[in-house]
């Protein structure tokens, strides 16, 4: 299934696939408690940005990418979730498939915070 969106910030159509990257960076970057009508919304990123960057947080930005993505995005099925190495910013690069087109790859580079030293 093929459907246009709408970029947030111009009020453009956007495609479908360029929504999916919307939808995912808005999710990520959104803290849970901060939508009023919606408190579950968002991920738990912000809590982990104070934590020092180590692998075991590295380990937990990942899961708590997959269970907002798990939760939030029902168009794709995630496949990896790498945090990049980067000692000043938080990159993840996401992997997956459409759910509605399983052939068709779905790949997103995000930068969502700075880490704290």
């Amino acid at each position: 299934m093929s459907y246009i969106g709408m970029n947030s910030k111009t009020g453009r159509t956007i495609s479908d696939m360029e929504h999916i990257n919307q939808s995912v960076k808005d999710i990520l970057t959104t803290p849970i408690g901060s939508r009023i009508e919606r408190r579950n919304y968002g991920s738990l990123l912000f809590l982990l940005l104070d934590n020092p960057n180590t692998e075991a947080t590295k380990l937990r930005v990942v899961s708590a990418t997959v269970l907002a993505l798990s939760q939030w995005e029902p168009r794709i099925k995630l496949d990896t979730v790498d945090v990049l190495p980067d000692k000043e910013k938080l990159t993840l690069q996401i992997t997956g498939s459409r759910i509605d087109k399983p052939n068709q790859t779905f790949t997103s580079e995000i930068e969502v915070a700075t880490w704290r030293h």
